[in-house]
């Protein structure tokens, strides 16, 4: 797989990438799949409500059973009374899902080959910023005529985290924090030389 590198300065170039990760045929199933599970392990299942056993008082009967002309009734905290415990109380629960090493990483090769497909995985040198400001990151993406997008770099940089944080459609991830949602989530990919190289190592 040849992908164009985007200079500005000096025309363009081409990076060869391996057809194992950036050639795949597009499983939609295990992408779904992955991205489902992802989603689902982020979900804090802390959720949780009382049942008529743990709600308290109601430990006598409230009226007669008989004579009052009211319905008959054990306890002011049975689930039909205002304050009572919940008839199927929600517990606290685990989300996640099982989703093996090979799954994952074949979802994200499968990811990166239909953006590299379709023309939305976009290839830089590099992406370096003079100084942390919004406007000079903003610029940047202008002339690479990109918006809702994806930057992806091989290392932690300041400057650039920086700049986009007060860009709401553009996020900053590096290679080891690259994930499926991400990748889903925006129209497009841009990506440094170093960064997809390190991917391809990753992945393979």
């Amino acid at each position: 797989m040849k992908l164009k590198v985007v200079n500005a300065g000096a025309g363009s170039a081409e990076l060869e990438l391996a057809d194992a990760t950036f050639a795949r045929e597009f499983n939609e199933s295990l992408v779904h799949q992955v991205v489902t599970a992802y989603m689902a392990a982020g979900r804090a299942g802390t959720k949780a409500q009382k049942t008529k056993a743990e709600v308290r008082g109601g430990g006598r009967k409230p009226h007669a059973q008989k004579g009052t002309g009211s319905a008959r009734a054990g306890s002011i905290r049975s689930p039909i009374w205002v304050g009572g415990g919940r008839a199927f109380a929600a517990r606290p629960r685990d989300y996640s899902q099982k989703v093996n090493r090979k799954m994952y990483r074949g979802a994200l090769q499968a990811m990166l080959s239909e953006l590299a497909r379709t023309g939305h995985l976009v290839v830089i040198p590099s992406i370096e910023l003079e100084a942390p400001k919004t406007k000079l990151l903003a610029a940047r993406l202008k002339e690479l005529e990109l918006g809702n997008v994806l930057i992806v770099v091989e290392a932690f940089e300041e400057k650039l985290f920086l700049a986009a944080r007060n860009l709401p459609s553009v996020e900053v991830l590096t290679v080891a924090q690259l994930d499926p949602v991400s990748l889903a989530r925006h129209d497009k990919v841009l990506a440094t030389v170093a960064a997809l190289k390190m991917l391809e190592e990753r992945l393979a």
